[in-house]
């Protein structure tokens, strides 16, 4: 699998803490934890909980999609990482919508879906 998730974890609140000009100090304290602490984060060393990994993010103002998108981008392979995008992307597109909308684009997908699975039968019996 490559990475630890700790590590990763840790490599990626040090980017982002460096991006945003804190210091551990001045994270951890936004977090309400140690200057140590937060190194040990940092050097993949904790395990954190759940809790201060949301307390992490919210003093960072980053979202979990944001804060894991470059783990994505390392560890998935190119047709992976593109239907990851098209999903993201209709998901972005639906969430807009009303429930009714998504219910008749899901329909749609299906009918559209059943349609190109009984072609593709159909082409492999010639």
């Amino acid at each position: 699998m490559g990475i630890r998730i700790t590590e990763f974890v840790g490599e990626q609140v040090r980017t982002i803490r460096k991006s945003k000009n804190y210091t551990q100090e001045q994270l951890g304290e936004k977090v309400g934890l140690p200057q140590p602490y937060i190194g040990g984060i940092e050097r993949g060393e904790r395990n954190i909980s759940l809790d201060t990994f949301e307390r992490i993010l919210e003093a960072l103002e980053v979202s979990p999609s944001e804060f894991f998108r470059s783990y994505n981008d390392n560890y998935f392979s190119e047709s992976e990482k593109g239907k990851e995008t098209v999903l993201i992307k209709l998901s972005e597109l639906l969430s807009k919508r009303s429930i009714h909308d998504i219910e008749m684009v899901q329909l749609l997908a299906s009918n559209v879906l059943a349609t190109i699975d009984n072609h593709i039968k159909t082409e492999k019996k010639k």
